[in-house]
C-alpha cells in the first residue's frame, strides 16, 4: 500500500513540474513577442516623428499665437531680408515692419501680428542676400491641377511643372476678384519639376486637403545664381496659411531645387 502511495505521489510531483516548466516556457513566450511588438512600434514612432528642418527661418505677414511666452515674431528683426512686389515687380530688401500686440479670442492666447511697410510676400532670415530688384516669371495660373503642365522659360532654360493626384470631385466656385473658376478636390497630390533635360523630380507632395490646393506663389531668382527659386502655398487645411521655399543653390544636383524652408500659421478656434 505504501509503495501505491508513493509512486501516486512521484507521479503527481512529475506532473506538477512538468506544468511549471510550461508556465515559465509560455510566460517567457510572452515577454519575447511583447519585446518584439515595442521594437517595431518605437522603429514606426521614430520615423512618423522625423520632420522636415529648416535650413534658416522664413516667415509671412500673419498673426502668430504666443504658447508658453513663446512665439516665432520675436526672432524677426532689421537683418532679416524681406521679399515684396511693387508695380508688378519683385525685390529683395532689408525687413521694414512693425510688430503689432494683440490677443485671440479663439484660443484664448496673446498674439503678435507682423505688419509690413510694403506688399510683402516671405520676410526670410538670410541676410546673404542681396537686395534689390530680381528676375522673375509672371505667373498667369496659380493652380497646377492633377493631370496638369505648366511650363516656362528662364534665362534660355526651359522649366516644367507637372501635377499628379486623385481628383475626387469638382465644383465652381467664386474667387477673391468675382470670377468663377473650379475648385478639385484632390487627394496622393504630387508636384513634380523638369529643368532642360534633366529628369523629373518629385519636389511635393500632399495627403489630403481640406477645402484647401497648393498655390503656385513666386518664381524667380532669390539666391542670383541665374536659375529659378520657388514659392508655394502649401495649406492642408482651410484655418492654416502655410508656405514653402525652394532653392537652387542649396539642392545636391545643380540641376534642380531643394526645399529650404517652410511656415505654417494655425488660426484655427
Amino acid at each position: 500500500m505504501k509503495k501505491n502511495v508513493f509512486a501516486i505521489l512521484l507521479v503527481s510531483v512529475l506532473f506538477s513540474c512538468k506544468d511549471v516548466k510550461q508556465e515559465k516556457a509560455a510566460d517567457k513566450a510572452v515577454v519575447v513577442k511583447d519585446s518584439v511588438v515595442k521594437t517595431e512600434e518605437s522603429e514606426s514612432t521614430a520615423v512618423t516623428e522625423e520632420a522636415f528642418k529648416n535650413e534658416f527661418d522664413i516667415l509671412i505677414p500673419q498673426t502668430y499665437r504666443t504658447y508658453d511666452n513663446q512665439n516665432p515674431v520675436k526672432a524677426l528683426n532689421q537683418k532679416w531680408v524681406e521679399l515684396y512686389e511693387e508695380n508688378g515687380d519683385f525685390f529683395l530688401g532689408k525687413a521694414n515692419f512693425k510688430i503689432e500686440k494683440g490677443y485671440s479670442e479663439c484660443s484664448g492666447d496673446s498674439t503678435l501680428s507682423i505688419m509690413p511697410e510694403k506688399k510683402v510676400l516671405l520676410l526670410i532670415d538670410d541676410p546673404k542676400l542681396k537686395t534689390g530688384k530680381i528676375k522673375s516669371l509672371k505667373i498667369e495660373r496659380d493652380k497646377i491641377w492633377p493631370k496638369e503642365k505648366m511650363s516656362f522659360t528662364f534665362n534660355n532654360v526651359n522649366y516644367t511643372l507637372r501635377g499628379e493626384g486623385k481628383v475626387l470631385s469638382e465644383e465652381k466656385v467664386s474667387t477673391d476678384d468675382d470670377k468663377i473658376e473650379i475648385f478639385k478636390k484632390v487627394e496622393d497630390y504630387k508636384l513634380y519639376l523638369t529643368i532642360g533635360n534633366n529628369p523629373e523630380k518629385l519636389i511635393l507632395t500632399e495627403a489630403s486637403f481640406n477645402d484647401t490646393f497648393v498655390e503656385f506663389l513666386f518664381a524667380g531668382d532669390i539666391d542670383s545664381d541665374g536659375k529659378l527659386d520657388f514659392v508655394f502655398g502649401a495649406n492642408r487645411d482651410y484655418e492654416e496659411e502655410r508656405v514653402i521655399l525652394f532653392l537652387s543653390s542649396k539642392a545636391e544636383n545643380e540641376n534642380s531645387v531643394k526645399k529650404v524652408s517652410e511656415i505654417a500659421v494655425q488660426f484655427d478656434c
